[in-house]
C-alpha cells in the first residue's frame, strides 16, 4: 500500500513539473534568437508569432471537379497569415510535408491546435477556418496535403518570400 502511494506521489510530481504553466509557458529559454528577417519584432525561435502582414485565403474543396485547395499554390511574405476555409467535401486539414529541420520549429510554433506534428485539426463544417501565421518562418516553399484526401492528390504549397 505504501509503495502505491509513493508511485502516485512521484507520478503527480512528474506531471506537475512537465505541465509548464505559469508566465513562462511556451517561452524559449535557450537564449537562441531567431535570425532576423527584416523586422524588429522577430520572435525567439519556437515562439508563436502573430500575423503582422496581409491575410491570404485558401479554400478547401471537394466536389465534382475533385478534391483540391484553391489556390493550389500561394505566395506570401514573412509575417503574412494564411486562412484555410472548408467549403465542401469534408473532412479537410492541412499537414505540412518535408519541412527542413531549420524551418520546422517556427512553422510548428505558429500552428495552433495541432492534431499531430505539423498537422491542423480536421475541419468538418462549411465555413470552418484554420488560420496560421508565417511570421518568423524561413523563406522557402512549404508543401502540404489534406490527410483524408491524400489518395485524391489534394496538395498545395505556400511559398514564403
Amino acid at each position: 500500500m505504501r509503495f502505491h502511494g509513493l508511485v502516485l506521489a512521484s507520478a503527480f510530481a512528474a506531471l506537475t513539473a512537465c505541465s509548464g504553466g505559469g508566465d513562462n509557458a511556451g517561452t524559449d529559454t535557450s537564449g537562441t534568437a531567431a535570425t532576423p528577417s527584416g523586422g524588429a519584432n522577430t520572435p525567439a525561435a519556437g515562439t508563436a508569432a502573430p500575423v503582422s502582414g496581409a491575410w491570404h485565403e485558401v479554400q478547401m474543396l471537394g466536389d465534382e471537379k475533385g478534391y483540391r485547395f484553391e489556390p493550389t499554390d500561394a505566395t506570401v511574405k514573412v509575417g503574412d497569415g494564411v486562412r484555410w476555409t472548408m467549403i465542401s467535401g469534408p473532412p479537410h486539414n492541412v499537414q505540412f510535408q518535408n519541412v527542413a529541420a531549420d524551418a520546422k520549429t517556427q512553422l510548428s510554433a505558429n500552428m495552433p491546435n495541432q492534431l499531430t506534428d505539423l498537422s491542423s485539426p480536421l475541419l468538418l463544417n462549411n465555413n470552418e477556418k484554420y488560420e496560421m501565421s508565417f511570421a518568423g518562418v524561413k523563406p522557402g516553399k512549404y508543401e502540404y496535403i489534406c490527410t483524408p484526401h491524400l489518395a485524391n492528390n489534394m496538395r498545395g504549397s505556400i511559398t514564403v518570400q
